[in-house]
């Protein structure tokens, strides 16, 4: 080849005439269902509501619930007294504080105490502990009324007002059910019997100061492990 001759064009047999390639047709896939989920979807979700039963039907979840929410516990509300609200709380405050002020005034000893540091409701089985707590409410209201009678007047309607609601509400919900033939023994035994003698065995001051010191502990503690049921551990 000389320099200056064109160069030749040796023609692609399989082109067509033109020298263009052909344009490849489009695939087209079709578009998915607007309507429902899909075969897959589907299928996983099956598998998650059969794993969700399996699970539960065999224990694998626990669910525990309050005393408030359980099922057969119609009419009972005490899971809203899991915590009370900050004017409820400087209510008693106000009172025990007043209380403190008159007491500092008296000379006075009261020994053994009638709630003892070791008082625990948790120490407790589940079903005994509405019991307990009824019978530690029932006590602070009979003191606390006849101490608005007399010492504390006004300063106690609100707190005699809260309790009171309490313990409307704890004795709407049905009586706690012990397993079959499980009677109040031991602990719960002792602690109900002792309550139920302090009118009796304790003195007026003895008996007004154990129920004014433990009041913060029966709204804080011992309510809170009632209201909380199963989750009380």
């Amino acid at each position: 080849m000389k320099l200056g001759e064109p160069l030749l064009t040796v023609p692609n047999p399989h082109l067509p005439r033109g020298g263009k390639h052909p344009r490849r047709p489009h695939l087209m896939l079709p578009n998915p269902s607007p309507v429902g989920p899909s075969i897959t979807d589907t299928a996983v979700g099956c598998v998650l509501v059969l794993t969700a039963v399996v699970l539960t039907a065999t224990g694998a979840v626990p669910f525990p619930k309050p005393l408030g929410v359980l099922a057969d516990a119609r009419g009972c509300h005490l899971a809203q007294f899991q915590s009370l609200s900050p004017q409820e709380l400087q209510a008693f405050k106000r009172a025990k504080d007043t209380f403190e002020e008159s007491l500092s005034q008296k000379a006075w000893s009261c020994r053994p105490r009638l709630f003892p540091r070791t008082w625990d409701l948790q120490q407790l089985k589940v079903w005994e502990r509405p019991m307990a707590l009824e019978a530690e409410l029932a006590l602070t209201l009979k003191v606390l009324e006849a101490m608005a009678d007399s010492s504390l007047g006004d300063i106690l309607d609100q707190p005699l007002h809260t309790l009171r609601h309490i313990h409307s509400e704890l004795q709407a919900c049905p009586p706690a059910q012990p397993p079959a033939g499980s009677r109040p023994r031991g602990r719960l035994h002792h602690w109900l019997q002792r309550l139920h003698d302090a009118p009796e065995k304790e003195s007026l001051g003895c008996l007004e100061a154990s129920v004014m010191f433990n009041v913060f502990r029966l709204l804080t503690r011992d309510l809170k492990c009632v209201a909380s049921g199963d989750l009380c551990v």
